[in-house]
């Protein structure tokens, strides 16, 4: 069994980011929390290290011309796929309107942190998941006060 120390450190760093981002979803009480944006985030990074292994273990072998290897591919599964667990996120409530945007939004940044971090841009992946938790707490800051004031403010409301 061959262990590639870069991948686990890949995937650790991946799991880190998807943590961060899983923690303020699950402080603010949405249904997808930690555990499932580290899991999308350490499975997009897993998909896209087993493209680039496929990759190079068909480069070193003399293959058919007819086979096409292209960790692009991998890509979109991975969008296709994390579209659908971000669809399922999105509920429609009779009186309250559509909730879980943000969450569908954030398991989609988190698959695409996955991949950065499974092509070697740890630095962009660390840094949009920094961004991303900083957007999501003071945003979510402006538009609670935002809020209260539009309740405040409307007669039904009281």
């Amino acid at each position: 069994m061959d262990i590639n120390l870069d991948n686990i450190q890949t995937i650790l760093i991946a799991a880190a980011c998807g943590a961060l981002l899983g923690t303020e979803r699950e402080i603010a009480g949405k249904p997808a929390g930690i555990r499932t944006h580290i899991f999308v985030c350490i499975g997009s990074a897993l998909m896209m290290i087993l493209g680039h292994a496929i990759v190079n273990q068909f480069q070193q072998q003399e293959v058919d011309s007819l086979l096409s290897v292209d960790p692009i591919r991998t890509l979109q599964a991975i969008v296709v796929g994390i579209s659908f667990l971000g669809a399922g996120t999105i509920i429609h409530q009779k009186d309250e309107g559509v909730e879980g945007l943000t969450t569908a939004a954030t398991i989609f940044l988190t698959a695409g942190i996955g991949v950065a971090t499974a092509v070697g841009q740890v630095s962009l992946a660390v840094f949009v998941t920094v961004f991303a938790v900083f957007v999501l707490v003071l945003v979510g800051f402006i538009e609670r006060k935002t809020e209260n004031r539009k309740h405040r403010n409307d007669p039904t409301k009281s």
